[in-house]
């Protein structure tokens, strides 16, 4: 099909093109896929705040799901180390102040790190997916350097408006499959 980069701007310049109408139609569509799934509802689960300017999909739909299906859920979300290239997650309340990072991405002003081992469920941002379950993000490879750290069984869920490519052509070494991803019509399990 494509390598990453041309993956990249075709997916980034599809999402744009989404109304807000059509939007929250797809959202509704995803959760009720989401609720379809099936997994054990968690309490240590990372999530993420969506990149608005690319009209992201907003997991907070999900998150709120979760938390009626596990009530002693707790959230953590990912903020980036821009002296190294890595990424945390950090213990999210309803207290927690927000500010963009570097690329306008909502990130925890602060908060308690948690170990990456210790969560049981992440809801991953992507930009498109394919087949195989590898996921095209952003280009830095934070979720995939984050993942090596998590524990084996961690369940990673993509969500996706767009039903999967056939193949990304330059997958490397490095990346790492997603276990589901969701679209508004499927669950993709990997």
């Amino acid at each position: 099909m494509y390598a990453k980069a041309a993956i990249r701007k075709l997916y980034i310049e599809k999402r744009i093109g989404i109304t807000s109408q059509q939007k929250n139609k797809l959202d509704d569509l995803m959760l009720i896929q989401f609720q379809q799934l099936d997994i054990e509802i968690p309490a240590l689960i990372m999530t993420y705040a969506p990149f608005e300017k690319f009209n992201e999909f907003n997991p907070q739909l999900i998150t709120d799901y979760c938390y009626f299906k596990n009530p002693n859920q707790t959230l953590f979300y990912p903020v980036v180390n821009e002296e190294d290239d890595t990424m945390i997650s950090v213990v999210v309340d309803d207290d927690t102040v927000f500010k963009p990072n570097r690329f306008g991405i909502d990130e925890p002003e602060d908060g308690l790190d948690m170990f990456p081992e210790e969560i049981d469920l992440i809801l991953v941002p992507l930009l498109a997916f394919d087949k195989h379950g590898y996921r095209v993000g952003y280009g830095k490879g934070y979720y995939d350097k984050f993942f090596k750290e998590c524990r084996e069984d961690v369940v990673k869920v993509g969500f996706s408006y767009f039903d999967p490519i056939d193949s990304i052509d330059d997958i490397n070494a490095f990346d790492v499959k997603l276990d589901y991803c969701i679209t508004p019509d499927s669950i993709f399990t990997f």
